[in-house]
């Protein structure tokens, strides 16, 4: 089991995927927004999304569980 951390303080603008989806290695999983650039989040692990711990508008931050990949 892996979890998908934030990388910055910032608010989620779009998650990519849902729960059940599979995701591999690099696959674009959600879009936040921090100091005023839109980032990707990336998986960094292959297998399916168990948990999305956030939702679009949501503010998060540094090092935040956003979603669990197993």
């Amino acid at each position: 089991m892996a979890e998908i951390l934030a990388p910055m303080a910032g608010k989620v603008i779009e998650i990519k995927v849902n729960v059940g989806d599979s995701v591999h290695e690099d696959d674009e999983v959600a879009v936040i927004e921090a100091m005023k650039m839109e980032m990707p989040i990336m998986s960094d692990t292959d297998g399916t999304v168990k948990e999305i711990k956030v939702k679009k508008g949501d503010s998060i931050e540094a090092d935040q569980v956003l979603m669990i990949v197993e």
